[in-house]
């Protein structure tokens, strides 16, 4: 595997490549042209020839790709051949959601643990993982073989940051923010910021253009 650092839109359409090829896999398909797996995920084979090159060279000219070999690669470079550990902490609706949502597993990433401030939620479990108090996250990522690989905040708003914070403390590397607002992390760990109502604000503005 190259040691090259991917551009940022790049990596953003990995996981939408392999989805399509995971897809074609599940029908029997053994090849698929840039053309072909370009339409599947969205965008066009000049992008998809590009983005491929980063990774290496694949594909025979007039034939395709090997849809297992491209699946193989893809994984490789998104860290998926491992299984990832995933904690969740607040347990409201999005966050209850998010420990019963089948399609993380289905994917590789094992939520271990969930945590909330509210007593009447700890110590109760949802889907089978039980609800522990936001003070034990530490000791609990120490215990777990390997740490913790992501930290989901699925709070209001207002705990966000302090929770952001005790993942750091814990040694969690990586974050998902469903809060609606701004987080910092320090150096060294990645954070991804979602903003549903941001997003229906940016197909609002397509909706009154269309």
């Amino acid at each position: 595997m190259k040691k090259v650092k991917l551009p940022q839109a790049t990596i953003a359409r990995l996981p939408v490549y392999l989805r399509s090829l995971v897809i074609l896999a599940n029908k029997g398909e053994q090849i698929i042209s840039s053309d072909g797996l370009a339409s599947l995920a969205g965008t066009n084979a000049a992008q998809l020839r590009k983005d491929l090159s980063y990774l290496g060279e694949f594909g025979t000219r007039g034939v395709g790709y090997e849809v297992d070999q491209l699946i193989n690669e893809m994984s490789k470079w998104l860290g998926l051949l491992r299984d990832r550990t995933v904690v969740i902490v607040g347990l409201g609706r999005l966050g209850g959601a998010l420990v019963g949502y089948q399609g993380f597993s289905e994917k590789g990433f094992k939520v271990v643990g969930a945590f909330d401030r509210d007593p009447a939620k700890v110590n109760t479990e949802v889907d089978g993982i039980r609800i522990r108090d936001i003070n034990e996250l530490k000791d609990f990522t120490k215990s777990i073989v390997g740490g913790v690989d992501i930290g989901i905040i699925a709070t209001q708003a207002s705990s966000a940051q302090g929770v952001a914070n005790r993942m750091v403390s814990a040694g969690i590397k990586a974050i998902i923010n469903f809060a609606p607002i701004t987080i910092e992390v320090p150096d060294g760990v990645v954070l991804r910021q979602v903003d549903l109502s941001v997003e229906l604000q940016i197909l609002s503005y397509y909706l009154q253009k269309g």
